[in-house]
């Protein structure tokens, strides 16, 4: 098993990550604690470690479901979650500022089940609290003891440049990771993020490396989402955001995409999902892949995908 440092760090992870976002123990959850129990033991019985999770995802559940998992085995894992997501309705109970990412740490520790976390992650970008503010908050976390390092999740490259100066200021804790969307239909990392994180010493943990299931064949040109499918999901929630989400998903250019993969995956005699992932974990600057899959079987396929060589002319093919 390779495994790789993240970022400027001594820490070591596997090319594949875990992401666990299915992970609930409600009826509507896609993937119940049974199944999260097998996928997490396949994962790391393979010789992967990185497993993330969120204290927003099903509601806290998915942490709660990790813990427990991986609690007989904790030293074999590095555990990462996320911080930021409203967790009620003050305007303190949300974002990156000291009061909320305070509570909201310790409020993971408990569902983790655990007293340290390996790589705590800002969620999201909070333009209303001082990065200064944030840095320092969570460079007071790995003096405690309580995280051993700290990554991000969709900053831009102007914010991944932003907290850096901001740690060095201090000469507190700096990024070692950014988890963002990357895929052949999401390449806009490409522009500046990929430079800037090299720059500076973030590694990169790419999600939804099958563009949401579009790039899997799990969408049809011109029809609505099928019912229990993760867009479906997301189109029926409430506000406007989450249907802009998926119509931006649902394209023609992107369809153009995944045709275009379906064809090369038909040509070398496998799926669209095995070319797609193969072709993400070889992109420069990508430390890891973040799978989510529903069931030991999905998480299965996947993993073989990473051992999938693309030849160089698909490669160039690709771009």
């Amino acid at each position: 098993m390779p495994y790789s440092p993240l970022g400027h760090s001594g820490l070591h992870v596997s090319n594949a990550c875990l992401g666990t976002m299915n992970f609930g123990t409600d009826p509507q959850a896609p993937t119940s604690e049974a199944e999260a129990g097998r996928i997490i033991g396949t994962f790391l019985d393979a010789g992967h470690n990185l497993v993330d999770t969120a204290d927003t995802y099903r509601g806290g559940t998915s942490e709660e479901i990790v813990g427990r998992a991986i609690a007989h085995r904790r030293a074999d894992v590095v555990l990462a979650t996320k911080g930021a997501a409203p967790q009620g309705d003050g305007p303190n109970n949300r974002g990156l500022s000291r009061a909320h990412l305070t509570r909201a740490l310790e409020a993971s520790l408990r569902r983790l089940g655990t007293d340290y976390i390996d790589l705590y992650q800002c969620h999201v970008p909070d333009p209303h609290t001082p990065i200064d503010e944030t840095m320092a908050t969570l460079d007071g976390f790995v003096r405690s003891g309580k995280v051993r390092y700290l990554g991000c999740s969709n900053f831009t490259a102007a914010g991944v440049v932003s907290a850096q100066w901001a740690a060095q200021r201090r000469n507190g804790t700096p990024f070692v990771s950014l988890q963002v969307s990357y895929s052949l239909l999401d390449r806009d990392i490409e522009t500046e993020t990929l430079a800037v994180c090299r720059e500076h010493g973030l590694g990169i943990l790419a999600y939804s490396p099958l563009g949401s299931g579009v790039l899997a064949g799990r969408y049809r040109r011109g029809a609505a989402p099928s019912p229990g499918s993760r867009l479906a999901e997301w189109a029926a929630m409430p506000g406007p955001r989450a249907r802009a989400y998926v119509d931006a998903l649902l394209t023609d250019r992107h369809f153009d995409i995944a045709d275009d993969v379906a064809t090369v995956a038909t040509g070398l005699g496998t799926t669209s999902a095995t070319v797609a992932v193969a072709w993400l974990a070889t992109r420069p600057g990508v430390t890891s892949v973040v799978l989510g899959p529903r069931t030991a079987d999905q998480l299965a396929a996947n993993l073989a995908a990473l051992e999938f060589t693309l030849p160089a002319a698909v490669t160039a093919h690709l771009g």
